[in-house]
Order: structure tokens, then sequence, then C-alpha cells
């Protein structure tokens, strides 16, 4: 519906807007804008001076369901009445193609703000599968104490075991990290609709990797035996945190999850307060493993969606 598509040169403009409000959400950086942004079909115009990014959502329905994504302000607050008339005609846009009008991935810091400019007209869903995990850079990088007692068996016998090294991630490797991602997926039990989140995964680290450097994505790899077979990719999402976008390890190693997200945590987020690893998609094993890391809170997010719509 909107025209404009986003592209390595939008990064300045973006980062205006994203950097001027705290959204707190892995979604609302312009790393993870980017590197979905041909799978999800992100696309962008400025209404009011308000940064309004729309998409398809492919989580709750059969067929793909565009949405608005909160409008993004570049003056550090939002004024009601400016807001309300953005809706409104995102809102006429989004009728006049054959489509109800929703905003998704809002925070729940969030709904007063879209609450104030339509008082009692919308109503707000949780998205739990769209949740972020979200957790102390100082947890991950120590392990210390009962609750990771088991992760850090798991690395010290990664570290004891194989001669490994840690490098910076760079644009270079992409075809030996597309190579390991293929390998670990195609050696996976799983069911089709995963797999078909898994190939749009795929395509979005093709997305990042051929504009690695310059959209601002950081990342490393665990080398063994002269070949990669780990490697995370991430961005920072305003001062304090680190968002992971991707991890993924060769699951022969025993311990190696663990040292990718150890050793990715030490080089690059040893300047962070949080690392956001972003949400489960209501997969259960993912739920369950980033449960285990323990996060300190969760950002949440809601659907909201008019009153009249429902």
């Amino acid at each position: 519906m909107f025209k404009n598509r986003i592209t390595i040169e939008d990064k300045a403009l973006f980062d205006e807007y994203l950097n001027s409000f705290d959204y707190k959400t892995s979604g609302l950086t312009f790393t993870s804008i980017f590197m979905w942004k041909a799978i999800n079909n992100f696309k962008y115009e400025i209404i009011n001076d308000y940064l309004c990014i729309t998409g398809d959502s492919f989580l709750e329905a059969s067929e793909p369901e565009p949405f608005l994504f909160p409008p993004l302000t570049k003056k550090g607050f939002y004024d009601p009445e400016s807001l309300s008339d953005t809706i409104d005609k995102i809102r006429a846009t989004f009728e006049s193609h054959g489509y109800i009008f929703s905003i998704r991935l809002l925070p729940f810091h969030m709904i007063d703000i879209i609450e104030t400019a339509k008082p009692k007209q919308m109503d707000f869903f949780s998205d739990r599968p769209n949740y972020d995990y979200v957790y102390l850079a100082k947890d991950l990088i120590e392990l210390k104490g009962k609750k990771y007692h088991s992760k850090k068996n798991h690395l010290n016998y990664f570290k004891s075991n194989f001669d490994y090294k840690y490098v910076p991630l760079s644009s270079s490797m992409m075809d030996e990290c597309l190579e390991l991602n293929n390998k670990i997926n195609n050696e996976k039990e799983i069911n089709a609709n995963e797999m078909v989140l898994l190939k749009m995964e795929e395509e979005a680290l093709k997305e990042a990797f051929n504009n690695y450097e310059n959209a601002g994505f950081l990342g490393g790899a665990i080398i063994i035996n002269d070949k990669i077979e780990a490697f995370t990719m991430g961005g920072p999402s305003g001062k304090k945190t680190m968002v992971v976008h991707i991890e993924k390890a060769n699951p022969e190693f025993r311990g190696l999850y663990q040292a990718i997200n150890n050793e990715f945590c030490r080089h690059e987020c040893n300047t962070v307060k949080y690392v956001n690893r972003e949400e489960d998609m209501g997969i259960p094993g993912l739920r369950k493993a980033k449960i285990s890391y323990r996060p300190v809170k969760y950002i949440e997010k809601y659907i909201a969606m008019f009153k009249k719509d429902l």
C-alpha cells in the first residue's frame, strides 16, 4: 500500500526516527527492519511528520496480513491530534485496498499513546509469540550462580575439548555462513510451518550479509579446524541494548551454542546493559531455549484494532 521501499540509503532517515524515542522492541531497529524488509514487504511513508511503516504478518494467519508498525516520531514525543489524523489516513488506505486496519508489534508502554490519540476507540490484544526476551548482558557474560549451572557446564566442556577461535563477523563470510545455516536446517526434524519460517530467515540472512557493514550489523563467528561452525548477528537498540537477530551453531559440537552466545556477549555486549534475544514466534523449542537463559524482563507487544472492526 505504501510506495517507498526501504534501501540502505534510508538508514540516516530511519536512525533519526528510531533513536528519538525509546521503543525498546527488537523489531524497531534499523538492522531488523532492513534484513526483513523483502520478506515482510516493508514499505514506508512520512505522514504528519511520522515515519509510518507497513508490512505483512505471517504468524497469525495462513495468508499474509498487512499491518502498521507503531508510527515513529522524531520529536521524542507524540502529539495526540496529529497522531490521530495519521492513523485515520492510514486506516483509509487499508480499507481502500480491502484490508482491516491493525497496529502490530506495539510495545506495552505505547498503548497509552495510541489510546490518548484514539480514546475508547481501539482494543489491545496481547501478542505473546512476539514478546521479546531481555537479559542482563552481565549475566550472559559471567554465567554465575545455580541458574546458569547447566549452561556453564556445557560451555566449560566446549572450551576443554575443542580448539576454537572467535572472530568478528563480516560480509566476506556470507557463503560459508549460509552453507552452515542450510546444514543445520536440513538436519532438523521440524514441521512444515517452522520450515517456512526458517526459509524466510535464510532470505533475511542474505539481505543482511549483502549490506552487513553499511547497515550497522555486529556479529561474530567461531572457527574450528579452519571452518565456521557457529555465527551470530545483531544490532544496537538505543545506547543500552544489543539485539541478537540470528544465532546458529553446529549441534555436533556440545556446548557450541553456549560458546557463541557467551563470546558474542563478551566481545560485543560489554558496553551495554541489556541483550534482547527477540521473540520465540510461538515455537515451543525456541521458547524453552530462551526461557532457559533466565530473562530479566519481557518486552510485551500488542495488536491494536478498532472496536468497529472486531
